[in-house]
């Protein structure tokens, strides 16, 4: 019988013109390259061949031929059959491969005329060739080759395609509607297996789980099983239902394991050892790390790297951050193997600057500040070189920190204006992202208002019949999601908004907090000098009463320390306890006045807290008490108009100048850095508020002791 004849066979390489033979792509290292098996003689597909990548991936050709199977470049194909000889094939690029097995007897020349599905494929193909890199020009490909299509089949490839670039770029709704458009002409177990993926994308777990779980395992190849499982795990872990993940991660383990299919393996050691890590137990997460680490360093030189960086992670969560080092060290020597072959985008974790910034924040945490110091400046140059403002921003913040914890102020404080400014240069650049993104859309929209057109032409010229109901509500089905993925691209784009919007707002809280946290151990430490002092004078009855009326000053100063602002009539209260409290050490320095006029409405302003007492303290401490008679100090508060008051200060001490000439280099230092302080609480309330404060001082008088006013002009809400 003809069907026991050992056949020759003729390897047809169907490629787009556009496509360069030997060039290998962008993107992951694992990719599916797609074949069919035709015998010329019985002019049928060649069903139930063996499939397998050595050492790796292994399937077989379903009815019509055809198969499917992940490789990566410089693979070697084995395809064996009992009808003809094995077939010996080095994978070179992302080509459809065609089988053609012929009996000995027949020429070489003779071939099958399929010359429409060579055309239709090489569009298909060129459309997966720039999908990771031309998004208008892929879906180009995909609407001509929609042009091409002749079947069911091969509608149900564009479409699939078509999931495929979106899911790609992003648009994950977009790829569900299309894949589900795939399965609707053809019901194929790897497009359900990318259905579930993109549902889970999408955050629809529910869907994720049950596309995955009615999907028959008798039909899946070894590879398909693994990435069931994996599939299904990753969705479990999203949701948070940990047991579930581990169970299904060890099922594709095994598999994988069983079938000698390397890059699963390595990639499930990891997601599990990611999952004992999500549960707290580390001690578990550490050996499938270790195991995960191992396997990836017998992979490619990206996929080694991906791990080292991802177990560098894991140290640093348990502490242990002189294996993070080493690791992050190591990471960096691959990076710059890596860029020297292919371009690292700043969004990925594989970049130097992002790694210099982990080690300077581990050298940080092992209080090693120099070493700290020395690579967070790496990364803040490598990020400022490649335009990375994000890490540029971190790497600026933790330098702060780490100059404040070695002592070096000035640094600090210079660093941490430096962030100031990108943190605003960062919300810039999310604004015009966002601008983008909505670009983005509409570009798409159109794409994919052109395909469903193309189709509906098509379609309307090969027969009235074709006109349905079916097709109509396929077509609503598509328009429906466009309006919905644009809609969500719309949602996501506000939030973003919002987002940055918080997240400046929260900087400034921050910074706030800071700098009030930094004015009450001073308030405090003065006030208790006072108390030391009556104590020291053996006036113990002074003391227990200023010590009453300083702690009942101290409970409300620590009430109103979380608050921005506070009404003007509390402020006042404790003004005029933190006033009473200094003459009452002064007694024979000042006397003082606190004039609220008749014409102000004091519960209808709001104060930043503490905001008064630095000016009043100054005005005592530094102005009254050093002269050689009694002085006086005032404080008015008055309307300006009918939305502002000032509150006027006044004290007729001996001067700002004289002041600054008598202090020593200590007591300067000190008082800058208060003065400072207040300056920039009210720069940043002013920002968050629109200028709701306002400071001004100048001299009181020309002559003799010519004392301090301070003016705080005061807005209402």
């Amino acid at each position: 019988m003809t069907t026991f004849i050992q056949r020759a066979f003729i390897l047809i390489l169907v490629i787009s013109s556009q496509i360069i033979l030997g060039q290998k792509l962008g993107g992951d290292p694992a990719f599916t390259v797609r074949g069919f098996i035709y015998d010329s003689e019985l002019q049928k597909p060649v069903s139930n061949a063996n499939i397998e990548v050595n050492g790796g991936a292994y399937t077989t050709t379903n009815g019509a031929g055809e198969f499917r199977i992940k490789v990566k470049y410089g693979d070697e194909l084995v395809i064996k059959h009992k009808d003809f000889e094995t077939v010996y094939y080095t994978i070179k690029n992302q080509e459809r491969i065609r089988v053609e097995v012929r009996p000995y007897r027949y020429s070489n020349r003779a071939k099958v005329n399929d010359e429409p599905d060579i055309a239709f494929n090489s569009l298909i193909d060129s459309a997966l060739v720039y999908k990771k890199t031309d998004l208008e020009k892929s879906i180009q490909f995909v609407t001509d080759a929609l042009a091409e299509s002749r079947s069911g089949k091969e509608n149900a490839e564009v479409y699939e395609t078509l999931g495929d670039i979106y899911l790609h770029w992003n648009q994950y709704d977009i790829a569900v509607t299309n894949y589900r458009i795939s399965l609707q002409s053809v019901n194929s177990n790897d497009v359900q297996l990318k259905l579930g993926h993109a549902y889970a994308l999408n955050k629809n777990y529910q869907e994720s789980i049950s596309v995955y779980k009615n999907i028959p395992k008798d039909g899946l190849s070894n590879w398909q099983k693994v990435v069931l499982h994996e599939g299904l795990g990753d969705t479990n872990y999203s949701i948070k239902e940990f047991d579930k993940a581990l169970d299904n991660y060890k099922k594709g383990l095994d598999i994988a394991t069983e079938h000698l299919i390397k890059p699963k393996v390595t990639d499930l050691n990891s997601k599990i050892a990611q999952t004992y890590d999500a549960q707290g137990e580390q001690d578990a997460a550490e050996g499938f790390y270790e195991s995960s680490l191992n396997l990836a360093s017998q992979e490619n030189e990206k996929r080694a790297l991906e791990e080292k960086v991802k177990v560098a992670d894991f140290k640093n969560k348990k502490s242990d951050f002189t294996d993070e080092i080493e690791l992050r060290k190591e990471a960096i020597k691959d990076i710059k193997d890596i860029e020297l072959d292919s371009v690292i985008g700043i969004e990925s974790a594989l970049t130097v600057q992002k790694q210099n910034y982990k080690i300077g924040n581990a050298y940080y945490l092992k209080k090693d500040y120099d070493n700290a110091i020395t690579y967070l400046e790496k990364s803040i140059e490598e990020a400022n070189t490649k335009n990375d403002l994000v890490v540029e921003k971190d790497a600026k913040r933790k330098l702060s920190e780490v100059y404040s914890s070695a002592g070096d102020y000035n640094k600090a404080l210079e660093t941490y204006k430096e962030y100031t400014e990108l943190v605003e240069a960062l919300y810039v650049k999310k604004e015009q992202e966002i601008v983008r993104a909505a670009k983005l859309s509409r570009d798409i929209s159109n794409q994919q208002n052109r395909i469903t057109s193309l189709e509906t032409d098509r379609q309307l010229s090969q027969s009235k019949y074709q006109l349905t109901t079916e097709r109509n509500k396929r077509q609503q089905l598509v328009i429906y999601s466009l309006i919905g993925g644009l809609i969500l691209l719309l949602v996501t784009a506000y939030f973003m908004y919002k987002y940055i919007k918080q997240q400046r707002l929260a900087n400034n809280l921050l910074a706030l907090k800071s700098l009030r946290s930094q004015m009450n151990p001073h308030f405090i430490f003065n006030a208790l000098n006072s108390v030391n002092s009556f104590i020291a004078s053996s006036d113990e009855r002074t003391a227990n009463k200023y010590l009453s009326d300083f702690s009942f000053l101290m409970r409300a100063v620590l009430e109103n320390s979380e608050e921005d602002f506070i009404p003007l009539e509390k402020e006042l209260e404790l003004l005029q306890l933190y006033t009473k409290l200094e003459h009452f050490r002064f007694q024979d320095k000042f006397d003082y006045h606190i004039t609220v006029n008749e014409d102000v409405n004091v519960s209808a302003y709001q104060i930043p807290p503490m905001l008064l007492q630095p000016y009043i303290e100054n005005a005592v401490w530094h102005g009254l008490r050093y002269k050689t008679e009694k002085g006086k100090l005032e404080i008015t508060v008055a309307k300006k108009s009918a939305s502002e008051i000032t509150i006027t200060i006044i004290d007729d001490g001996i001067g700002r100048a004289r002041s600054k000439a008598s202090k020593t280099d200590n007591q300067k230092k000190h008082n800058s850095k208060g003065m400072s302080n207040i300056k920039k609480r009210v720069s940043i309330l002013n920002n968050m508020h629109k200028d709701k404060v306002d400071v001004f001082i100048e001299d009181y008088q020309t002559e003799g002791d010519t004392g301090t006013q301070v003016v705080v002009t005061l807005k209402k809400d």
